[in-house]
C-alpha cells in the first residue's frame, strides 16, 4: 500500500507536452539566472522579479517560505528541459480550502506561448482536483497591465482592488488587484484553457 502524500505539504511534479513543473531547489539557480537574462524583467518597477545575480537568494527565500508551510514552490521547465522561470502556490489555507497562485515569471522567449497556458492548467487542476480547493486566487499590481490581462484570460474574475496593500520591490506603495476562480467555475475555465492549448498547438493562438 502506497503511503499517503499530503498535497498541502508535498510539492508535486506536474508534466505536460510544453512544460514541466518540478519542486524548486538550490540546483536550479544557474538555469534561473539564464532565464532572467539581462535582468530586464527585474527592472520593471511594478514587479518583484529578481535580478539574475539574486537567483540564489530568491530560491533560498522561496524554500524558507515553503519550510514554514506558507508556499509550494516550482521551477518551470520548457519542453527541452531548460529552466525558464518559477511559480508557486502561496497563502495556503487548507481550512477553507484555498490557495493563491503567484510569484510567477518566465523568460521572455516563452511568454505568451502555450507553455504558460499549460502551466496554469496543470496548477489549477492540481489545486481544484487534488487539493480540493473551493477557490484559487491571483494578485498583481494595479500597474502590471500585462499580468492583469493574462489573469483575466485564464477565466478568473476580478474581486476588487486592495488599496495601499503591499509595497513594490522599489518600496513604492502597491495597490493590489485581486482575482479568483471558484470551484463551481472550474469546469468552464478548464475547458477554456484546454481549447486555448489546442489552438496554440494548431499555431493559431499565442496568448
Amino acid at each position: 500500500m502506497s503511503e499517503h502524500v499530503d498535497p498541502w505539504t508535498h510539492v508535486p511534479s506536474l508534466r505536460g507536452e510544453h512544460v514541466v513543473l518540478e519542486p524548486l531547489r538550490a540546483g536550479h539557480a544557474a538555469g534561473l539566472r539564464d532565464a532572467l537574462g539581462d535582468g530586464a524583467l527585474s527592472r520593471l518597477w511594478f514587479t518583484n522579479v529578481p535580478a539574475p545575480e539574486d537567483a540564489e537568494a530568491y530560491i533560498d527565500a522561496a524554500l524558507q517560505m515553503q519550510a514554514q508551510g506558507k508556499a509550494l514552490a516550482f521551477a518551470v521547465h520548457d519542453a527541452r528541459g531548460d529552466v525558464v522561470g518559477c511559480t508557486r502556490f502561496y497563502d495556503l489555507d487548507p481550512t477553507v480550502p484555498r490557495v493563491q497562485i503567484g510569484y510567477t515569471f518566465y523568460a521572455p522567449r516563452v511568454q505568451r506561448t502555450g507553455l504558460n497556458t499549460q502551466a496554469k492548467l496543470l496548477l489549477l487542476t492540481h489545486a481544484f482536483e487534488t487539493m480540493d480547493c473551493i477557490c484559487v486566487g491571483f494578485e498583481t499590481s494595479w500597474f502590471n497591465h500585462a499580468s492583469r490581462a493574462a489573469i483575466a484570460r485564464l477565466g478568473a474574475k476580478q474581486d476588487g482592488v486592495l488599496r495601499s496593500h503591499r509595497r513594490h520591490a522599489d518600496g513604492s506603495v502597491r495597490d493590489t488587484v485581486a482575482f479568483s476562480i471558484l470551484q463551481s467555475e472550474w469546469p468552464a475555465v478548464k475547458r477554456n484553457l484546454q481549447h486555448r492549448l489546442e489552438r496554440h498547438e494548431q499555431g493559431s493562438d499565442r496568448t
